[in-house]
């Protein structure tokens, strides 16, 4: 039986929708959302229905940057197909996704059990989404905003793209938070890590959904709510990204950074008193 009906459904995508380009941890978020709909956070068909409504939000990225996706593949099947058209820098960002994309995978398969297990807990989610508060703080402020996206290299590539570890492992740490500040602390300007965070999760995001789909099904998810979910999820997400691009082009990550540290220090609160169970 399901654990998630078509209205609880709709909360959900929009908040996964809303949060999953944030750096604000769409993780956290769902979790809370499940925690105050009296939701079991880990049941099997909860986790797997929360991965499979990523692919909404990552349809919308698909959407929103098709002009972009459509110019670098064009660039790969030319470099894969003629030698002298490797050096072009959207060929080589190809296959700097694809090497980037690697370490996550093979850390989301090796720690999957502890990701679906005691990784899950709220308090662990209060905790990540406070410090990588501080991580982002930092890094807006040690970055020096001076590469654009044209400048981008395989080094940044590599450690923007493992970054995603550390919001794998600890869900309220936030994927975008820490590919943003990463690319920041590498002299990235908010542009040019921004964009970058959203080509880099394409595949991971992409992936886990999919891989999880046939769980989601099997353990119970109901059609109807997964599909509801993903759907407006793809519509929200789409409105967050083109609102997030226009707001880091002149604003600092400060809103952020003071929203994740009252959300995470609400959480613990709740945790305390009892109101929530991790």
């Amino acid at each position: 039986m399901s654990a998630i009906g078509v209205g609880q459904a709709v909360i959900l995508g929009v908040v996964e929708g809303v949060t999953e380009f944030l750096p604000v941890s769409s993780t956290g978020h769902l979790k809370i959302t499940e925690g105050l709909m009296n939701i079991p956070v880990d049941d099997p068909s909860v986790v797997a229905f929360t991965a499979v409504i990523q692919v909404g939000a990552i349809a919308a990225v698909l959407l929103y940057f098709a002009k972009d996706i459509g110019r670098i593949a064009r660039a790969w099947g030319r470099g894969l197909r003629h030698r002298d058209e490797r050096h072009h820098h959207d060929y080589r960002f190809a296959w700097w996704v694809v090497y980037a994309t690697i370490p996550v995978v093979v850390v989301g398969l090796a720690a999957k059990p502890l990701i679906d297990g005691p990784l899950g807990s709220l308090w662990v989610v209060a905790g990540s989404l406070v410090v990588g508060s501080g991580l982002m703080w930092a890094a807006d402020r040690m970055g020096r905003h001076r590469r654009g996206e044209n400048d981008t290299t395989l080094k940044d590539a590599m450690f923007v793209g493992s970054s995603q570890i550390l919001a794998l492992l600890f869900p309220g740490f936030s994927r975008s938070g820490a590919t943003m500040s990463t690319g920041l602390i590498l002299g990235l300007d908010r542009v040019a890590a921004t964009r970058l965070s959203f080509f880099l999760g394409i595949p991971a995001l992409t992936g886990a959904g999919v891989y999880e789909l046939k769980d989601a099904v099997g353990a119970g998810a109901a059609v109807a709510p997964l599909a509801v979910g993903t759907a407006v999820s793809f519509a929200v997400a789409y409105a967050s990204i083109a609102w997030l691009l226009k707001y880091i082009a002149r604003h600092s990550f400060n809103v952020f950074v003071f929203y994740r540290i009252a959300v995470g220090a609400l959480l613990f609160a709740l945790l305390t008193t009892g109101t929530l169970h991790a």
